[in-house]
Parts: C-alpha cells; structure tokens; sequence
C-alpha cells in the first residue's frame, strides 16, 4: 500500500493519497488550504489515478482545495451530511469572527459530485476499502476512516481531527461539543487494536498502543475519567507535552 502525506496551507492540515500501490488508482483525504500543488505533485511522482475525495469533517483548513481537486480529476467528494454546508458556508461552520477573516482570501463552494456518507458504512474505491466512523465533537459531522491490516501492514486509522499525536481536536467552534468528542474517544478510538496507525488531521502519526498509554484524553476515558478541554489547557507547543489541540479549526 502507498501512502503519501505532507501538511498544506497555514494550518498545516495533513493530506492523504492512498492507493494499493505506484501506478495506480488513488483516494485522496481532506485535501484543505493550499492543497491543490501538493496533490498534483504525488500524483505526478507516484503516477497515480484519482477516484474521489474524501473527507473527515467540513472545516475550510480540510476542504478548501475539494473544489479544484476534484474538478481537475473529474472525481465526487465524500461528506458526512451534517458537516456538508461547510462547503459553501465557512464562516457559519467557525464562527463570525474567523469566518469574516478568511471570506476575501477564499474560494468556497461544492464540488459538482458530492456524495453522503454514513456511520458504519464501508467505501469501497480504488480497489480498498475503507470503514466509516462518525465521530462527533470537533464538529457535527466529523468521521474516520479504517483500514484493515494487510499482509505485513498494521491496519490505519485516518482520524481526522478526532485524535492527534498526545491531544485531541478543539470543541469551541460552531458544532463542537467536548463530551462529546469524549464519547466518540471511547467508542471509535478505544476498541482499536494497539498497533494501529493513526494519521490524523494535523501533526505526526502515531499509534493507538502510544496513545492509549500517554494521550491524557484517551487515559481518561479509558478510565472514566474527565479532562479539561483542550482550550483551558492552552494552545499548542508542540503537542507532546501537554494536553493543548493542535493547530487547525
């Protein structure tokens, strides 16, 4: 399987493309601001064939690239149906205040094929397959993406802004609810097999095992526990020292 990742735009959201293999079809996932020359040139080095877009939740900083992606590939965008007026209506999804700052310097709108998913369901694209979770919190519509193990290959997880390296996604926009994104902690990320990788929304891969052990939120629910919200905690560092979100909406 490849994998090609790097973090676009100013909020260094992560950009997945996903095929079995060089040479073939691909998935690209949350392809967000100033995204669009980062895809092209793995399309290009890797030789790869897109089939669609899809998306772990509506926020400009994962969508705002959707509409010349999958124009240029004449591919559909997949979206969790409550996180799908974010396309078009950014400042609603973030509030007024950042919304008003990004209106003039972006492009916004729906690709012309977009397609709902659903929690529970399984994508099947590029001859892979991928189980859909929603999950909740950081916003209405939010969803992750699963990869079974392969081979030699620990399954993956595409966690979007539910789970990150130490941390977990911020809940004080529009849509966001921190016990709920709790919830979805509990029910999405805990049954996950220890090897599991998590590549998520913003910042490095790690693992579920490295999580379960050392990511405060996921001790806590683990546990029973209730940790303070990543906004009382502070803005991100880095990530690794405390329980602050990580760069991103």
């Amino acid at each position: 399987m490849l994998i090609a990742g790097f973090p676009a735009g100013a909020w260094g959201t992560n950009c997945y493309l996903v095929a079995p293999a060089a040479g073939e079809e691909c998935v690209i996932i949350d392809p967000g601001h100033q995204a669009t020359q980062g895809v092209e040139e793995a399309v290009k080095k890797h030789r790869l064939k897109p089939v669609a877009v899809v998306l772990t939740h509506g926020h400009i900083d994962h969508v705002a690239s959707v509409v010349p992606v999958c124009g240029a590939h004449d591919v559909p965008a997949w979206i969790h149906p409550e996180d799908r007026y974010m396309m078009s209506d950014p400042e609603k999804a973030l509030g007024r205040s950042i919304g008003q700052q990004l209106m003039g310097e972006l492009t916004v709108g729906e690709p012309d094929d977009v397609k709902e998913l659903a929690d529970g369901g399984t994508l099947s694209l590029a001859g892979m397959e991928f189980s859909v979770a929603h999950a909740p919190g950081h916003t209405k519509g939010s969803v992750t993406f699963r990869m079974p193990e392969q081979a030699d290959i620990p399954p993956v997880f595409f966690s979007g802004d539910l789970l990150f390296a130490g941390s977990i996604g911020r809940t004080d926009l529009p849509g966001g609810d921190h016990a709920e994104i709790l919830r979805s902690l509990e029910r999405v990320c805990l049954p996950l097999d220890d090897s599991t990788v998590v590549l998520s929304g913003h910042g490095p891969q790690t693992t579920i095992g490295q999580e379960r052990a050392t990511n405060p939120f996921l001790r806590a629910v683990s546990s029973g526990g209730h940790p303070q919200t990543p906004e009382a905690a502070g803005r991100l560092g880095d990530g690794t020292q405390s329980p602050a979100p990580r760069r991103g909406m």
